[in-house]
C-alpha cells in the first residue's frame, strides 16, 4: 500500500530528523542555501501568476512547487525543521544541541540563498536598474510594505497580528513536511504536501523564509523599507511564531497521539494474547 499511517510516518520523521541533525554545518548551510533560493523562485512564479491573472488564488496554487522541490530533495527548510527535529528529540533519536546548531545553521542558509535570489531576480525585473515601474514590480512592493508597514502603522496590535499569522503559517507548513511522509510514492507526496501550503499561502500568513526573500527583494527594486522595518515588524516576530506553531502545533502534538496510539495498540494486543 502506497499510504503510511500516521504513526508511522511519525516514526519515520524522528528517523529523518536525527539525520538532519547528525549533517556537517557545512551541508545544512548549502542545503538550506538551496531550499531558500528555491522558494525565491516559487514566491516570484506565484507573484507573476497572480499579476498575469489578477487573480492571487492561482499564484497560491502554483507557489507549493517550490515546496515541492525542496522536500523531494531533500534540502534543508528552517521552518519545515521546527516541527520534524523537536520529534526527534522528543523520540529520543537526539538531542537538543545538533538540533539548535542545525536551526542555526539552516536559518542562515536560507536567509543567504533567498537574498542571493533576490539579487538575481531585482537585476532581472529592473533590467539592471533602467525599469523602476511594472506590474510585478509594483506587486513585489505592494507586499512587502504590507508584511511591514500595515503592522507598523496600528502599533502593538499590529505586532499581535503578524506573530498569529506567523502561527497560523507554521501550521500548515509543518504539516506539510509531515504530509510528505504519509506516502511512498513520489506523486502520492507531491499531492499530500501540496494541500497544506497552498492553504497557508493563499491566506496570505507569514512565513519567515518566504519573507526572506520578498522583503528584500522589495527593498532593492524601490521599497522604503528599512532593515529594523524587516527584522522589527516582520523577520523576528515571524520566526518566533513559526517555531512555536510548528513545535507546538505540529511536532509535539502528533508525537503525542501517535505514541498514544502505539500504546494503546501494545495493550490491545495483550488483551487479544
Amino acid at each position: 500500500m502506497d499510504y503510511v499511517k500516521p504513526k508511522d510516518a511519525i516514526h519515520d520523521i524522528s528517523l529523518a530528523g536525527a539525520t538532519k541533525a547528525a549533517l556537517p554545518s557545512s551541508h545544512i548551510f548549502l542545503k538550506a542555501m538551496l531550499a531558500g533560493a528555491f522558494l525565491g523562485y516559487a514566491t516570484t512564479l506565484a507573484l507573476t501568476a497572480s499579476t498575469q491573472t489578477g487573480m492571487d488564488i492561482v499564484g497560491a496554487a502554483i507557489f507549493p512547487a517550490g515546496f515541492v522541490m525542496v522536500l523531494l530533495l531533500n534540502l534543508e527548510l528552517v521552518t519545515g525543521s521546527f516541527a520534524m527535529l523537536p520529534i526527534a528529540v522528543l523520540r529520543k533519536k537526539t538531542t537538543i544541541k545538533p538540533v539548535l546548531r542545525n536551526f542555526a545553521w539552516a536559518f542562515f542558509g536560507n536567509l543567504t540563498g533567498s537574498i542571493f535570489y533576490a539579487v538575481l531576480f531585482a537585476i532581472f525585473i529592473t533590467k539592471l536598474g533602467h525599469v523602476q515601474d511594472s506590474l510585478l514590480i509594483d506587486k513585489i512592493i505592494a507586499v512587502a510594505e504590507g508584511k511591514t508597514f500595515a503592522y507598523q502603522a496600528i502599533g502593538t496590535d499590529g505586532m499581535v497580528v503578524v506573530f498569529v499569522k506567523a502561527l497560523l503559517c507554521n501550521w500548515m507548513v509543518t504539516l506539510g513536511a509531515v504530509m510528505a511522509f504519509t506516502s511512498r510514492s513520489t506523486i502520492g507526496k507531491i499531492a499530500a504536501m501540496w494541500l497544506p501550503i497552498f492553504i497557508f499561502f493563499a491566506q496570505g500568513f507569514e512565513h519567515a523564509v518566504v519573507n526572506m526573500f520578498v522583503i528584500p527583494v522589495a527593498m532593492m527594486i524601490g521599497a522604503d523599507i528599512s532593515f529594523s522595518d524587516w527584522w522589527l515588524w516582520n523577520q523576528i516576530p515571524v520566526t518566533i511564531g513559526n517555531f512555536i506553531s510548528g513545535f507546538l502545533f505540529t511536532g509535539l502534538v502528533l508525537h503525542i497521539i501517535t505514541k498514544e496510539k502505539a500504546s494503546l495498540s501494545i495493550v490491545n494486543d495483550k488483551k487479544r494474547a
